[in-house]
């Protein structure tokens, strides 16, 4: 029975079921995290189109030119465009703005990390599959231009930073148009002076409990966001098509591209102002590939093919059948979603567009805490903290301070505007522009990473970028009505990551050239009366080479440290993820009599810093694991670890996490644990403590007496205690600096660093072992 059944599991049609089941199963998914937002633009795309810029004339030009400018923008940008161009354009599977950066950073060594090092690119995510094609003479050229020039490579990087300003400005625009279009269909049932004094206020207080729930993680409710937007698209999908037999059956000859033509032509002007408007029905298509990481390619395109797109397409047109047969608009917000909706169903519809607006609402907030934990990662973000709201769910995170100011900023817009036409022209230039982003940063992707023709690039950029461009251009006329919110939200968040990201770039170039060598430090020995004390010294620091300012600044002042001295740096690299198996670098520093190590421990971008208690454990582990493996007194087989700003030698050894891989040296507590022939322990000396510690050590390889009694002072050091040591540094620009220089360094930077969180967060680094060491960085 054993046999017949491990047999019938490896069958090819079970595996074949099994993979369409996860596959339909991640679609269905998918519904409620990627689609809310772009299900619910039905709610406002018309009303914002005839806003003023254009009228409902009985002619029906301007009805059947909206509806085929809406038919083929849906058709070209998240159709073609996304769901079978860009989302191919993974990073290890997942997707969005800095998933293109990180890919461009890998095939053309244009990374802003300043701790990068050559040792990252042996990492299994780091070297995806090379495509079968040679890179074109122009793609060298370009790639070597790229790594010549830092004007450009700084260029890229705010290109990307661009478009994650754009989401988190998407971020605080969307909810509010969302939702107040949702309520907005209280306007039908009283009075137009009247409705708007209960459209605020209701707006309003969902937000607010909007973003009050957040702290309890989108997995408590989420099983209940795909049913909602699939009721949601059932819904209007059901409707357009009532409308479309009832008032117009032959709406579909407005699908044709000549009523685009005769649109421009009759509204001129006006008409290309408009486009704003319906640049709307296009919004929430970035989630597509931005929230990839979360399903698959193959779940997002059937999901989308399958089902959003004929839903959104047939509302369209019945909204259109409507109103192509009926032109005497009472009031100018009359043309709205809701008065193509069947009176008696008009209550349930909006009870049923406010849950839509809420999930669609969420999937943006969710989205915008992913990017600035991206942007923290990578440097240009002030830390700030990460709350996983979910253990089982990856990705799932909550930021306390961005969410309140995503709140306040929502309230202000929804206040200020009132109503959905500046609303919508502020979301409009939002969306767009990260459009655009992608659409620039996807044309070096096809070259630099995919390996094919320029002709293929421009191609790409002169089909996209003509579409988008003249949206944008629409979108950008409208900056008095609304849509300068969306550009003064992006420069305040430009100016908040340029000033992070340029004075931590300053204060890692003051500890590169302020380092000593361990051979320095131990010569001070006989003249400073440098004495070992008891225990594991763990020294943080942001350098993969040498020793810190901070700590040679330390040991002047105190000359003393521990019998173990650690220099841990804890580093983010252009990966999306990071495998436990190659999480952490260890490497002596000196000889290995000096009981001096250095650990490296790798985080992607997308990964998880959770508190974590195991992590002290494992680092002193995976040290054990290093001088386990050394053979005859020398380092084993590592990495060179010389980076662009490392000048030092470093033997590096990849070393998996020890709680995940149990192959290697694991410490127990206490007295229990395995036993056998198969592990052996090694003790600390018998020396009478509250807490005893062992490690658990395999048989094979064999050890030698060298290694032993590292492992034995490791050991008793660990027995001993940790002691943390935290560098505290002051960034203050040098004399002679320029008053820009200054105002950034002295009061932007240190403003910044004062208000955000510290690197050792992530950490759980008990305040009793702690010793900070402050310092003036002069930069």
């Amino acid at each position: 029975m054993d046999l017949e059944t491990g047999f019938h599991q490896n069958h090819p049609k079970v595996r074949w079921k099994q993979s369409w089941r996860t596959v339909l199963a991640l679609a269905y998914q998918s519904l409620g995290v990627v689609y809310g937002d772009l299900s619910t633009s039905p709610l406002y795309v018309f009303k914002s189109t005839f806003a003023e810029d254009i009228e409902h004339s009985e002619t029906n030009e301007e009805i059947f030119g909206a509806l085929s400018f809406i038919f083929w923008t849906l058709t070209l940008v998240p159709l073609l465009k996304y769901v079978f161009i860009v989302l191919k354009a993974d990073d290890n599977g997942e997707g969005g703005t800095f998933a293109l950066y990180s890919l461009l950073c890998r095939h053309a060594r244009v990374s802003s990390l300043p701790n990068c090092q050559l040792a990252d690119e042996e990492l299994s995510s780091y070297r995806k599959e090379i495509p079968k094609l040679a890179l074109t003479s122009f793609g060298l050229r370009l790639k070597s231009i790229l790594e010549k020039y830092r004007v450009l490579q700084r260029f890229l990087l705010v290109l990307a930073l661009v478009g994650a300003c754009m989401v988190i400005g998407d971020g605080v625009l969307t909810p509010a148009l969302s939702v107040f279009s949702a309520v907005s269909g209280v306007e039908l049932a009283m009075a137009k002076e009247h409705h708007k004094y209960v459209e605020v206020p209701v707006a309003c207080l969902i937000l607010i409990a909007l973003f009050a729930l957040q702290h309890y993680g989108t997995h408590r409710v989420g099983h209940l966001f795909a049913p909602v937007v699939i009721l949601w698209l059932l819904c209007i999908s059901s409707i357009g098509l009532y409308n479309i037999i009832h008032w117009n059956p032959h709406i579909y000859k407005a699908l044709s591209p000549v009523h685009m033509y005769k649109f421009i032509k009759k509204t001129q002007t006006q008409g290309w102002k408009s486009l704003g408007g319906i640049l709307l029905c296009i919004t929430g298509s970035e989630a597509m590939f931005a929230d990839l990481g979360h399903f698959s390619q193959l779940s997002i395109q059937i999901a989308f093919t399958s089902f959003v797109y004929p839903s959104l397409i047939l509302a369209y047109m019945g909204q259109a059948a409507y109103l192509s047969q009926h032109h005497v608009i009472e009031n100018d917000y009359r043309i709205g979603f809701y008065i193509s909706v069947p009176k008696n169903l008009r209550v349930p519809v909006l009870l049923i567009a406010l849950l839509a607006a809420v999930v669609g609402s969420q999937a943006i907030i969710t989205g915008t805490f992913s990017i600035i934990k991206q942007c923290s990662s990578l440097g240009c973000f002030p830390r700030v903290k990460i709350v996983h709201t979910s253990s089982k769910f990856h990705g799932q995170i909550y930021i306390p301070e961005i969410n309140w100011i995503l709140m306040m900023l929502c309230l202000a817009v929804t206040i200020g505007f009132r109503d959905t036409k500046r609303m919508g022209n502020a979301s409009g230039l939002a969306v767009i522009t990260v459009m655009l982003v992608t659409t620039c940063l996807m044309s070096l992707v096809i070259v630099l990473c995919w390996h094919q023709s320029v002709f293929l690039a421009i191609g790409f950029v002169v089909l996209f970028g003509t579409i988008e461009a003249m949206f944008f251009s629409a979108s950008v006329i409208k900056f008095l009505e609304g849509a300068w919110v969306p550009i003064a939200l992006s420069l305040i968040f430009m100016l908040v990551m340029y000033v992070w990201h340029y004075g931590t770039i300053k204060k890692y170039e003051f500890d590169v050239q302020n380092k000593v060598s361990v051979d320095w430090l131990l010569s001070l020995g006989p003249t400073l009366g440098i004495v070992r004390v008891r225990g594991i010294g763990l020294v943080h620091t942001e350098l993969v080479s040498g020793i810190p300012a901070i700590f040679s600044h330390f040991v002047t002042n105190l000359p003393a440290f521990h019998q173990v001295l650690i220099f841990l740096c804890v580093k983010s690299v252009p990966v999306p993820h990071v495998g436990h198996e190659e999480r952490f670098l260890v490497g002596h520093i000196g000889p290995r009599e000096h009981r001096v190590y250095r650990c490296i421990v790798r985080y992607g971008y997308r990964d998880i810093h959770k508190d974590d208690v195991e992590f002290e454990k494992d680092l002193v582990c995976s040290v054990a694991e290093f001088i386990r493996k050394q053979k005859d007194g020398s380092a084993p087989d590592g990495l060179s670890v010389n980076g662009e700003l490392c000048s030092d030698d470093e033997a590096m050894t990849v070393v998996g996490t020890p709680s995940t891989h149990l192959e290697g040296v694991q410490l127990r507590m206490g007295q229990d644990g395995p036993s056998g022939p198969e592990v052996q322990e090694i003790r600390a000396s018998p020396v009478n403590h509250k807490r005893r510690v062992r490690f658990v050590v395999p048989e094979s390889p064999k050890i030698d007496d060298g290694s032993r009694a590292e492992l034995r002072d490791l050991h008793e050091a660990r027995e001993a205690g940790v002691a943390y040591i935290l560098g505290h540094a002051y960034v203050q620009a040098k004399q002679g600096s320029g008053l820009v220089k200054r105002m950034v360094i002295n009061l932007g930077y240190e403003f910044l660093r004062r208000n955000s969180r510290t690197s050792t967060d992530s950490l759980t680094v008990p305040h009793a072992s702690t010793l900070e060491v402050g310092m003036v960085y002069h930069v």
